[in-house]
């Protein structure tokens, strides 16, 4: 076996340990929204708005961030940005009002802006011939770090307050450690590996080419596609706790491990995601996962709490394998800009995720807890635009090793010597 097209396990594993360490880091803002209403005496639009600086801050970066990593690699950008993280929540711990929490959910959002699309890339470095595997452990790792923020945020925050958050911080520097190990893989082997799949991806791709404007267009499509997703999810990750305490009458601990059930759910989907989509084609994951769960959330407003936290937790799941088969997707587009997609699609969430707050924050505040939901429960009919995607399932993918029919066709192509 050739040595890019081989799954480096320990890499893989190495940046879903420390994607985990990141998003737990991260989630940890959202987990302490019902601590920090009370102390701070803040209206929900406030909390969307301290959502919304966070997300921009750690959306609007990752491109960026992503297009200077495919001109100028820095294998070791990864341990430093673990210090944003860091500095963020000790920020965060430290604020005695609110233009201080801003701040600190600013700073922590440059972390989160720095980790992600350079991330993305080395699980791509070292997805050998198992792409969609690879992406999906790597954001397997971050959806398990966002279900263990609410419970640490219920264990220590809820019983030392917002300084709690500060007995967290220790963790980015055991990250950093990790990361320091895994720029150096990336240095020596990982540039090598994406070089050469990049330009087998090219070599190899049979199916009828995509103009430019077929691209733009699919790009378009996958946006829109995770507006839907991401705008709902910001339903979950931002109010679900409120949404618990004001109509069921759940403690905030209650609510808390609700919150931990569905991102545990989350987390499964997410694996589940990239491994459906090598096999059966991501165009088919894409389309099931936001539009499969529309009757889900059409019922969900008008469910009891058993059945509340059990539809929660399915529309978890299934919405979940979107999002690595949508990134794999795109890098298959664009196979020459691995950095420049994951930073755009993890961008774009990230501020679909913020704006999403602040708007269903504003709702909330107008109308009710309740009406945010009943509105957002209409958002997976987008998921109809996924049938106008093309089909690249003629496509090799970029970790396709040449057999013997494709070499001969590439022959009977070739010109004379």
């Amino acid at each position: 076996m050739k040595e890019e097209n081989r799954t480096e396990t320990v890499i893989l594993l190495s940046i879903c340990a420390c994607h985990l360490i990141n998003d737990m880091l991260q989630s940890l803002l959202s987990a302490i929204y019902p601590t920090l209403k009370s102390t701070f005496h803040l209206s929900f639009e406030e909390i969307g708005l301290v959502s919304l600086a966070y997300q921009l801050t750690a959306s609007l970066l990752q491109p960026i961030v992503g297009l200077y990593a495919d001109r100028h690699p820095t294998p070791f950008s990864l341990p430093a940005g673990t210090l944003f993280t860091l500095a963020g929540l000790l920020v965060l711990s430290r604020a005695d009002n609110y233009a201080v929490l801003v701040v600190g959910a600013c700073i922590l959002g440059v972390g989160s802006s720095v980790f992600h699309p350079e991330s993305s890339r080395v699980a791509r470095m070292a997805a050998g011939n198992r792409p969609g595997l690879a992406q999906s452990l790597f954001q397997v790792g971050g959806n398990i770090g966002g279900a263990l923020g609410p419970l640490g945020a219920a264990v220590v925050v809820m019983r030392w307050g917002q300084r709690g958050v500060g007995a967290f911080s220790s963790l980015a520097l055991v990250s950093t450690a990790i990361l320091s190990f895994v720029g150096v893989w990336y240095k020596r082997h990982g540039l090598s590996r994406l070089k050469a799949r990049g330009a087998l991806a090219r070599d190899l791709r049979t199916g009828p080419k995509l103009s430019a404007r077929d691209i733009r267009k699919s790009i378009g499509l996958l946006l829109a596609l995770m507006l839907s997703k991401f705008i709902y999810l910001a339903s979950i990750t931002s109010y679900y706790t409120f949404y618990l305490m004001h109509r069921f009458g759940t403690s905030i601990e209650s609510a808390q491990m609700h919150l931990f059930a569905v991102f545990s759910a989350i987390a499964a989907g997410t694996l589940a995601g990239g491994t459906l989509g090598d096999r059966f084609g991501r165009k088919y994951v894409i389309w099931f996962s936001i539009l499969g769960i529309l009757p889900f959330t059409l019922a969900l407003p008008y469910a009891n709490l058993f059945w509340t936290s059990a539809l929660s937790i399915l529309i978890g799941f299934i919405l979940a394998s979107a999002f690595p088969a949508i990134v794999v997707y795109a890098q298959e587009l664009i196979p020459g800009r691995v950095g420049m997609v994951s930073g755009l699609f993890f961008g774009f969430s990230f501020g679909l995720a913020g704006a999403g707050a602040a708007i269903l924050g504003a709702i909330a505040d107008a109308s009710s807890i309740e009406n945010v939901y009943r509105l957002c429960s209409f958002l997976p009919a987008l998921g109809i635009l996924a049938v106008f995607l093309p089909n690249l399932g003629d496509a090799a993918p970029a970790f396709a090793v040449p057999n013997a029919r494709t070499s001969a066709a590439q022959a009977s192509h070739a010109p004379p010597p």
